[in-house]
């Protein structure tokens, strides 16, 4: 979920969450490949994510909506 967009507030949105594209290299920079308000996966610091858990339901509710 996202906690900070001081640098990006057209790019990412308070509070909302975003997927994460899975790259090794970018996490050692600590920084996250996340898929934006763009549609379209960028790099943003880690620090503007929490890592949240969602339950069996809303994760099913989530895979269909996509």
């Amino acid at each position: 979920m996202c906690v900070k967009n001081h640098d990006y507030p057209a790019s990412l949105e308070l509070r909302k969450i975003y997927q994460i594209v899975p790259d090794r290299e970018s996490g050692s920079l600590g920084l996250l490949r996340i898929i934006d308000e763009s549609g379209e996966d960028y790099l943003y610091p880690a620090a503007y994510f929490l890592p949240i858990k969602l339950s069996p339901a809303i994760q099913k509710a989530v895979r269909l909506a996509s």
